[in-house]
């Protein structure tokens, strides 16, 4: 068995101007930093890179020569969490987008995720990622972490009051994503996946 740390990506969804998404990935990328057998890479796509690589996708069928960032930068990790806001029961279109443009890097590959937002905590949004995801032969694990009134969670300096309780959520998802990551990184490495 491996001991090379897992390449896992944390993927911020949103891409509004003084989104929240800040204060839910500050908390977050905190709890994972503190794992060893994850490596963090964090792939923001509100980057002005990624924005305008993301823009010339939209009237093109296949990616445009130089513009493969994304998609060289998801292909090459070993799973992922989604940071997503629910947006009127649903995620961003700029999530879509990328999920979309990338295809292919996320098969055979766990995804986590953290979601945010009113009543729902973002779980509406999660629940039609998993969909998308699952046919992008994606793996979706079953705990996530969730925001219920978000707003109300964290203070004014993006610190969460009670981490508690969501530092015992985060535990529970990244530890399914060291098994899955783990499981499914060998079976890649074993038999390349054709699906």
């Amino acid at each position: 068995m491996s001991t090379t740390p897992l390449k896992i990506g944390v993927i911020i969804g949103s891409v509004r101007t003084g989104r929240f998404a800040d204060k839910v990935a500050q908390w977050f990328l905190t709890e994972i930093g503190r794992r060893e057998d994850m490596d963090v890479h964090v792939i923001d796509l509100s980057e002005p890179a990624l924005v305008e690589e993301l823009k010339l996708t939209l009237d093109a069928a296949e990616p445009r020569e130089g513009t493969r960032t994304l998609a060289q930068r998801i292909g090459g990790l070993d799973g992922y969490v989604v940071i997503t806001p629910e947006y009127n029961h649903g995620y961003p279109a700029s999530l879509k987008l990328a999920l979309d443009y990338v295809y292919g890097g996320w098969r055979a590959k766990p995804v986590g995720f953290v979601s945010y937002g009113g009543m729902a905590g973002g779980q509406r949004a999660v629940e039609q990622l998993r969909q998308v995801f699952a046919e992008l032969h994606a793996v979706t694990l079953r705990d996530t972490v969730s925001f219920h009134m978000a707003g109300e969670k964290f203070d004014e300096r993006g610190r969460l009051q009670d981490a508690d309780g969501a530092g015992k959520a985060a535990s529970v998802l990244l530890d399914q994503l060291a098994w899955w990551g783990l499981t499914l990184r060998e079976g890649r490495a074993a038999r390349p996946y054709a699906g």
